[in-house]
């Protein structure tokens, strides 16, 4: 029990230290409160979707801006996906450089571009090890028979406890 209690210190002070930082946002506490016993993975499986769009997007992000013609209303419709993407999960630095970039296509500056993708790109890997890392203990709290805790200064805007970045 002892160790299920310092795995849940652990993740609360973890996941506050995420919400500190700006790395996620309170869309990410929405994404915890429907988790439940019917569908116990749910956070995991939006985080590994994330992933996986979040990588097909960098990809053609790359691709559509090394043609030799860039067409940026292209470019412009991936990020625009990509910032979706990470607002849904509250993935808050990711989405702020976006938006930045979707001025940039507005522009049609291929350099920098190029730039704010790398931005982008370091961005996510940064939200990928941190989203991993905050993942994996869950996974160890479940497996040693705890349940996540809820953070709940982080779902009550109101309350008089610490705020955090929306």
């Amino acid at each position: 029990m002892e160790e299920v209690k310092q795995l849940q210190k652990k993740f609360l002070e973890y996941i506050t230290a995420l919400l500190e930082e700006g790395i996620l946002d309170a869309q990410f506490g929405q994404l915890q409160l429907l988790q439940d016993e019917s569908n116990p993975d749910f956070v995991m499986e939006v985080v590994t979707l994330f992933f996986q769009d979040s990588e097909r997007l960098l990809n053609d992000l790359s691709l559509a801006l090394y043609q030799q013609n860039v067409d940026f209303k292209k470019v412009d419709a991936h990020v625009h996906q990509m910032k979706g993407s990470s607002s849904s999960i509250g993935a808050r630095r990711i989405r702020n450089v976006c938006i930045h970039f979707r001025s940039l296509c507005s522009e049609q500056n291929v350099e920098k571009c190029l730039k704010c993708l790398e931005q982008v790109r370091q961005e996510y890997l940064l939200v990928k090890a941190k989203l991993e890392s905050l993942l994996q203990l869950e996974r160890q709290i479940a497996a040693a028979g705890g349940v996540i805790p809820l953070l709940t200064q982080f779902y009550e805007p109101n309350s008089n406890s610490t705020r955090y970045p929306t």
